[in-house]
């Protein structure tokens, strides 16, 4: 198996975008405060926000499955 690099080592690729001044000036402010620099906490932040986002679709089957399979279980409790 070849060994991969942990994200915050891999290869960093410039890009540009465009972000509300608010919540600019308070990721800087954060950064700051925690030492770090503006691009690190935005790779973390994206790293976590695609991290819960396949998390998503599993849960949601799950959920349905619930409610499907104790649908009159659930109609009951709600009464």
């Amino acid at each position: 198996m070849p060994h991969r690099a942990p994200w915050w080592q891999m290869a960093s690729v410039k890009f540009s975008s465009k972000m509300d001044s608010k919540v600019l000036r308070r990721l800087k402010a954060h950064a700051q405060q925690e030492g770090r620099t503006l691009s690190s906490v935005l790779s973390s932040a994206a790293a976590e926000y695609l991290e819960r986002a396949a998390l998503r679709p599993p849960f949601r089957r799950a959920a349905t499955e619930v409610i499907e399979d104790h649908a009159e279980l659930l109609e009951r409790l709600a009464r």
